[in-house]
């Protein structure tokens, strides 16, 4: 049976669906030290899911720097806390290299916010987003995206917390490495759709314009049956 994904996902779809989970390790960087090893590691991995997280201004004053890069495995994710760390010699290896794909989301907002820290040239990254046009999605954000394909909801209630503060909460540990992990996630996915061509794109125009038409024929009917 082929998998069903729709050009575009509906937000009041993503109410039904059961929240993603996360229970792989997270490990926290914040020193320089711990770059290092945590660069050694990472860049022995086949690939790898990145994103980055900012403080957000509630006004027009304020302006915040990138303070978190989240670099995920299949098998655990390690969130270097910038405000702390800097960009590290070890940091700029990582971005710069050519060697693992990094898989990412509108990723060239992310370079050039962390090249506002420190300048660098970019090593291997994909871009998710250009993947899903290829198959005709029109909904690139990655809450809908990873809905459209896995019927999962990520939770984005941890989106506007203060990532800048002293010690990161739980929450705020988990929904950093579901944002990176879930690249991983929909970038293999899609690559697996793309080899086999196992799936059908679905118009939700279509769709929509065939259950009024239903709902309309079905008012009529029942307006027919009461006249008699």
């Amino acid at each position: 049976m082929k998998k069903i994904i729709y050009n575009r996902f509906l937000k009041e779809w993503l109410a039904d669906l059961p929240k993603v989970t996360y229970n792989k390790p997270i490990f926290v960087i914040v020193t320089e030290a711990e770059t290092e090893k945590a660069v050694n590691y990472l860049l022995s991995m086949p690939i790898l899911g990145v994103d980055t997280e900012t403080r957000p201004a509630f006004n027009r004053s304020q302006q915040f720097n990138c303070c978190l890069l989240q670099v995920a495995t299949h098998h655990n994710c390690f969130l270097f806390r910038l405000n702390f760390t800097g960009m590290t010699p070890a940091i700029i290896r990582l971005l710069e290299d050519t060697t693992v794909p990094k898989i990412g989301l509108s990723w060239h907002d992310d370079i050039r916010a962390l090249k506002h820290l420190h300048d660098f040239n970019p090593g291997w990254f994909i871009d998710l987003q250009d993947h899903m046009r290829e198959i005709g999605v029109e909904d690139l954000g990655l809450q809908k995206m990873y809905a459209n394909l896995f019927a999962e909801r990520i939770s984005k209630a941890e989106r506007l917390s203060n990532w800048e503060r002293d010690v990161l909460s739980s929450k705020q540990k988990t929904y950093a490495a579901i944002d990176a992990w879930a690249c991983i996630r929909l970038f293999e996915e899609l690559r697996e759709l793309e080899s086999t061509g196992n799936y059908e794109l679905h118009s939700v125009e279509t769709e929509l314009e065939i259950e009024e038409e239903f709902r309309i024929y079905e008012e009529l009917a029942a307006q027919k049956g009461q006249g008699g």
